[in-house]
């Protein structure tokens, strides 16, 4: 039986990252949860906030260290799996990947046992000092990060010598054309993510009847955000996807499931994109909708497909139902928090089941609109690896499929076990709750908000 190498070591490539993308995520918006956490309680000393930061600084210790162990994983497949990417790509991914161990993972590992282990150790300004600095860190490394993948999707700033890319604008190269845009948005999916996994377990807990101030300041917390914050992301993925139309059309083509170019381009709803005829089967549109969207303009011409070669397209019934997943889950989470704000101002929150239910499974969603969106933005760029300048194919490193077969089998094995005792270990710590360092005041709200017995 013969393996294809190409496939297998992409599906490697996309199973180990998906495993890792979650727990930085989750740490990402952890970090700056504990920073306010801790800076509420310096400014009202009411013990909630510290019992709330010393319960989720438990799950932002776990996340941080299998969010590490899994990149490290990732970081050696570049050399082991896709050699062609780093001989090629070398001269500039490495630097940037570099800078993301020196600047930020550096600054996380310097203050983080600061931060775990300090809080009787050091005086409350200095521990809060390490706490803002692993946030910080959190977020200089999704700078670097996604600074490199930024480039492989909309490079700028090299030349390309006998097929090696070389540095020739260090900032162009940094401050790629989507670099602000997928920065933007994956920050704000990373905070919405932890919002609702912040608002699912204050959910949990009211469910089983734990009616007091720190679970309903965790709810509380967690919808208002959400409200706040989920507009706003919207917003960022309307800009990100113009950005994409401009630099990576063929890409915005599979995501609307678009074949012919035409002006007054419909918005498909749905639909099961067919590669061999090329064109949608079963398709439900809204007519001149998707114009309207992606030019502004009801009129507007929008490229499909069948602009480009069929080699140079990217699967298009993948990219186009993760990007409808992502929507979905997007559109889920603004009802919830708007909801949930209601219900806040109503002051029926803590006490209307159907929406602690509600809160409670949609605490995933976040995280599921994440992997969509990726897998949406890694998916759509194929079949290049270095947008237009390097096939995936051609960064593969010589390997046997065999080989690869048995190192995915092993990456599943592992993985399914590591990880899947480390995320019930989450879902044990959660499921504890916050310990009490004093007794608990009844019926707080929000921050600073104290409302009247019911």
């Amino acid at each position: 039986m013969e393996f294809d190498p190409l496939l297998l070591s992409r599906i490697q490539f996309a199973f180990t990252i998906s495993f890792h993308i979650v727990f930085p995520a989750i740490t990402i918006g952890l970090a700056s949860y504990l920073a306010l956490l801790e800076l509420l309680w310096l400014r009202t000393g009411e013990a909630r906030f510290r019992d709330l930061y010393r319960f989720f600084s438990k799950l932002f210790a776990v996340c941080f260290g299998m969010g590490v162990v899994s990149g490290v994983v990732l970081s050696y497949q570049i050399g082991t799996n896709w050699s062609g990417l780093s001989q090629a790509a070398g001269n500039i991914l490495g630097p940037l990947l570099a800078y993301e161990v020196l600047t930020a993972f550096f600054l996380e590992a310097g203050f983080l046992g600061v931060m775990l282990f300090g809080w009787d150790r050091v005086g409350p300004r200095l521990h809060f000092l390490a706490t803002c600095m692993v946030a910080v860190g959190t977020l200089i490394s999704s700078f670097w990060i996604l600074s490199a993948n930024s480039w492989m999707q909309t490079p700028a700033g090299f030349e390309l010598v006998d097929g090696y890319f070389r540095p020739t604008d260090w900032l162009a190269a940094i401050f790629n054309p989507s670099f602000p845009y997928r920065l933007v948005h994956m920050i704000l999916a990373a905070y919405l993510s932890t919002g609702l996994l912040v608002g699912g377990i204050g959910a949990w807990h009211l469910l089983k009847g734990r009616e007091e101030t720190r679970t309903r300041t965790m709810l509380a917390m967690s919808v208002l955000f959400v409200a706040v914050v989920a507009p706003l992301q919207i917003v960022a993925g309307d800009l990100h996807g113009l950005n994409t139309l401009e630099h990576q059309p063929v890409k915005v083509a599979a995501m609307e499931g678009h074949w012919e170019t035409r002006p007054g381009a419909p918005l498909v709803l749905f639909a099961l994109p067919d590669e061999r005829s090329e064109s949608n089967r079963f398709e439900l549109a809204i007519p001149k909708l998707g114009s309207l969207i992606l030019t502004h303009s009801w009129d507007g011409e929008v490229r499909g497909l069948k602009s480009w070669p069929a080699d140079e397209r990217p699967p298009v019934a993948i990219v186009f139902w993760s990007f409808r997943v992502m929507v979905a889950c997007g559109l889920a989470i603004l009802g919830i928090g708007l909801v949930g704000a209601f219900l806040y101002f109503r002051r029926r929150l803590y006490d209307t089941r159907w929406f602690l239910w509600l809160a409670l499974a949609g605490s995933p969603l976040g995280l599921i609109a994440i992997l969509a969106g990726w897998i949406t933005t890694e998916v759509g760029r194929q079949p290049w690896v270095v947008y237009g300048l390097l096939r995936t194919a051609d960064a593969l490193a010589p390997l046997s499929g065999g080989s690869v077969a048995a190192s995915l089998a092993a990456f599943v094995v592992v993985y399914l076990g590591v990880f899947g005792a480390g995320t019930w270990y989450l879902g044990r710590i959660a499921g504890q709750g916050p310990a009490w360092s004093e007794p608990p005041a009844e019926h707080v709200d929000a921050p600073g908000m104290r409302l009247p017995r019911e």
